[in-house]
Parts: C-alpha cells; structure tokens; sequence
C-alpha cells in the first residue's frame, strides 16, 4: 500500500470528522441484525489477515468459500423449489402441478402437525390439526395421491419431516417402486434433523439417543439402496426462526451436524461415502449483506470441518450444499405487499451466497396458508432474480469485498468459539439435553424482539410507516371436512388390508427395535403391509419412550 494511500485515509478520516461535526450519525453504534458491530467504511488493512488461496480458493474446490460447482449458475440455476402442502393428498398434489406448470423445477413436502409427531389422522390428538399446516399423510395409499401423475424418476422431493422420517421416505421408495422408477436413481432430500426440533421447533417424539440411531440407520439404508438421496438436511432455518442470531444459527446447525457425522462414524459407517449425500437449511433474513456473508462462512467452516476433524478425503464430501428459505419470521400481517420486497431481496442474498435450491415465501403467510396467486408471485420472485438480475451471471460476484470478506471471517470466527463451548460441554446431544441451545435462542429472540418494541429495530409497517390496512382478500382455507375423509380412508384401509400380516409385521419391528438390526427394512415391509403412520410410530414409542422436555444436566 503507498504512502500516498495511506495519506488520503487519514485525510478522509479528518473528513468524516468535520462531516460529523454538521451532521451527526443516526446512531452511535451500528451493527448487523445479529449484533456483530460494523466500521464506518472497510479498508485493506480489515482483511490483513485473510489468505486469498487458504481462506477463498477457487469456485468448486476446497474450502469452497465461492461455491460448490465451479461454474456455479452459469451451468444450471438453483432448484426453484416452492414448499407446499395443505388439506388432502389431492389438494396438495393439485397445486404441486401447477406449480410445475408455472416453471418450478422441483417439488418440496409440508406434511401437517399430526403426521409430523407421529399420529394418524383417526387419534384423538389429531382433532383440529389434520391437513391445517401442511398434507396430511396417514398411509402409503396417501403418499401414492399426493405424486399421482407425477414421475418420481425424474422430479427431485424435498420433505420437511423429522421424528417420523424414515417412515415418509419408507412410503416415497415404495411408492416411487410402484411407479415403476429405479429406486437407485430417485434424487431427493428429508430433512431428518432431530436435533434442531428440540430447541427450536418442537416436533420430536423420542429421546435424542434413540432418535440418533433411527437417523444412522436411515443414512446406513440409503448408502447401499438409495444412492442419490439426501438422508438429512441440517437445519438451521428453524433455529433462526425461533429467534437466533446468523452466528447462532451457523454454529448451532454445524454443531448439529458434528453430532451426526460422529454417530455415523461411530455406526461403521465411512465418512467420504455418507458424506457426500448430507446436505443443509438455511434461513435467508433481512440483513442483506450479514446473510451472504453467512453463506460463505458455513460453507468454508463445514469443509474443515469434515477435512480436518473427520480426515474425509473426498471433496464432495466436504461440500456444503444447502437450500435456503426466505425468512418466515420476517413477514408482516400489517402491509402484507410489503412482504414481497422483503423476501426479492432475501432471494437475492441466497443467490448471491451460493444456494443449491430456494424456497421464496408468500406475501400472505402471515395470515394463512398461501394462495395460488400469491405462490405464483413468490415464484416469479425466484424467476427474476435468475433470469433478470444479472447475479447469476458470474461465481461468486462479492468476493474480494472488504466488507463481505471481513464479515465472513467475522462469523466464522464467533460460530467457532461456540462450537468449541459446545464441544467442551460433551458435543450437541448435550448440550440438547442441558437446554443450553435453546436458552441461547430465547435470550437472542427476547433480545431482537425488545428492540423492535423500542424501536431501535425497524420493522417498515409495523413500528414506523404503519397505515391501516385491511386483511387480503383470497386467503386460503382448509377444508374441515379434511379429517373426515381421511377417518373414512383409514377405516376402508384397515377393514380390506391382511390384519394378521400387519401384527406380524408390528411384532417383527418392536424386536428390531430393541435390538440393533437397521429398522428401515421392516419399516418398508410394514409400509408396503398398508400399516399407517400412527400404528408404526406407537410400536416406536413403546420401546424407545417419548421425550419430555427438560434439562438433564
């Protein structure tokens, strides 16, 4: 750097104080959403200790800072997967079409409050619930509805389930079987992370212990039957939800995802070979620059991780592929068109970051379900930004900023001491049990949400620039009479299904269960058998306990 330089920043610094001096700044401090402080202005000297071939690399190779693909989005685009799911199979299967129609290039799973912890539609539990949130799915004769016309050989799923999921995906294989598609090559992911339900979400059934071995077995399953498939996706976007900060969300989402590498390990299984089939969630929030500086860092703290910590020798098990979702949290009721906004430039943040596919929320979520208008113009959000903005033009675009670089280390740098205190406190499982992450989470949610009611954070339409809006019209509704028709389903299902095969088949996995056999291909055989969610899950529940929640520390 010339001295000539250095004479012209400390002139501009004299500026800036004369410059104060007329006008002072609107606050003292400024920082990102997640309280990390910001500079005035970024200098050279802020990346001094940042090694452009250790630290940033080249596109598609380690540590992958500038994405997984050397080419990136000049190959293909991000998968444009719009997240649906509501009422019936029927229903939901309906608006997966059109959304095929509409140019989205892959499909992604809500499954409803019953089906995700475990109970069919006909439990008394279920009442008020079924269909509410998401698809209800009792049965295989179900998951065959929901993809009725749809080629499982050719479309890539995306399905949000948890406790239950090796169940779902045991209903995908059979019913992609049935179809007639090569289950080697079918291409999807399940998201399978129970260890973020425990803090942030809250739809787990079984102890954490139990609930890692269902996970193992199902990452053991896929290796050898089901090649192409995601069997989990880390998920960070529900601790972010609950109230996190981006550092929190990073380090708690790969804390989480050392806890699945050491069981799987630990299971016999081989690193560079599972790998390369784990993959990631990610929230997109509203701080525009602190999100792509987000992205960059997990995806080069992730490849060390696994290099240096694990000994994985293939690259592609070192990669970080994730997809990212607008932020929920984010979406206002007030002002609702508002909310489009929003989520273009959080889209643009997880283009600009790397994403592998992309979910773009609807501008009337904050009210209910969305309606078909209001999913097509979050689609068209992701389709501008692809095809319109020029981002997708050129790898990595903001690499070699000062201040997307410095902030990157930054993140990097406060996401590893908590993975660090989390290792000292005996690794994530523990740290689950002793509801020190989920403190964390409280505390940065009481945080966020004290300064929106002071005002210090603005929210555009509800604290500052606020009018009276009237609710929009067209919002989508439930059927009522969508738990009805599955009561019907189920009863036709159990009165014409073999029921002395099923209670072979129930027995056969309350032994497997207690032994240590992989429960995927009883879990297939009971599928195939037409025994319903509920039923397997109660089997389940009878070894392995249901989790009350509560420190054990």
């Amino acid at each position: 750097m010339s001295q000539d330089f250095q004479e012209k920043c400390i002139k501009s610094d004299q500026k800036v104080k004369d410059s104060l001096a007329k006008r002072p700044e609107r606050r003292t401090e400024f920082t990102t959403v997640s309280g990390i402080p910001l500079k005035r202005v970024y200098w050279p000297w802020d990346t001094n200790d940042f090694d452009v071939e250790n630290d940033l690399g080249v596109p598609g190779s380690y540590p992958f800072t500038r994405g997984v693909q050397p080419n990136m989005y000049r190959g293909r685009f991000w998968t444009m997967r719009q997240y649906a799911g509501f009422g019936s199979a029927q229903e939901t299967n309906a608006r997966f079409k059109y959304l095929i129609d509409q140019g989205q290039t892959g499909l992604s799973v809500a499954f409803d409050l019953p089906t995700q912890i475990g109970y069919s539609s006909d439990h008394e539990l279920a009442a008020g619930e079924v269909g509410k949130v998401g698809v209800a799915i009792d049965t295989i004769e179900d998951m065959k509805l929901l993809f009725d016309g749809i080629d499982l050989g050719v479309v890539s799923t995306s399905m949000t389930i948890n406790s239950p999921a090796a169940i779902l995906l045991a209903m995908y294989i059979v019913t992609a079987e049935e179809q007639g598609s090569d289950v080697t090559k079918i291409r999807g992911t399940i998201q399978n992370d129970i260890l973020k339900e425990y803090p942030a979400r809250g739809t787990y059934i079984f102890p954490p212990q139990p609930s890692m071995r269902i996970i193992t077995d199902i990452f053991a399953f896929c290796n050898q039957h089901v090649p192409q498939w995601n069997t989990i996706s880390i998920s960070g976007y529900h601790i972010r939800e609950a109230g996190s900060t981006a550092v929190q969300e990073v380090a708690f989402t790969l804390a989480n995802g050392i806890a699945y590498v050491e069981a799987a390990i630990k299971a016999g299984l081989n690193v560079d070979s599972f790998g390369e089939r784990l993959s990631f969630f990610f929230n997109a929030h509203q701080d525009f620059f602190e999100e792509i500086a987000k992205f960059r860092a997990a995806r080069r703290m992730w490849a060390r991780i696994m290099k240096e910590r694990f000994g994985a020798s293939n690259p592609r098990a070192m990669m970080l592929r994730f997809h990212t979702q607008t932020a929920g949290c984010t979406l206002t009721a007030p002002q609702p068109e508002n909310n489009i906004v929003r989520v273009a430039f959080q889209a643009l943040s997880a283009a600009l970051g790397g994403t592998q596919s992309l979910h773009t929320n609807s501008k009337d979520e904050a009210y209910a379900l969305p309606s078909q208008e209001s999913v097509q113009i979050a689609l068209r959000t992701q389709q501008i930004v692809a095809y319109e903005t020029g981002v997708a033009e050129t790898v990595d675009p903001l690499a070699g900023s000062y201040f997307v670089e410095a902030l990157t280390d930054e993140i990097e740098r406060l996401a590893t001491e908590y993975i660090q205190k989390i290792d000292e406190m005996g690794g994530a499982v523990r740290a689950v049990e002793c509801g020190f992450i989920e403190q964390e989470i409280q505390d940065s949610a009481y945080k966020f949400q004290k300064a929106v009611e002071s005002g210090s954070q603005v929210i555009v339409g509800v604290n500052r620039f606020q009018t009276g809006s009237a609710p929009p019209k067209g919002l989508l509704k439930v059927d009522p009479m969508v738990r009805e028709t599955q009561i019907q389903r189920l009863q036709k299902i159990y009165a014409e299904r073999d029921s002395a095969a099923v209670r072979d088949c129930l027995d056969t996995l309350k032994k497997v269960a207690q032994g240590s056999d992989n429960m995927m291909p009883t879990i297939l055989d009971a599928v195939r058998k037409r025994v319903s969610l509920g039923e397997i899950c109660d089997v389940l529940r009878q070894v392995f306990g249901e989790y009350l929640h509560a420190s054990h520390c």
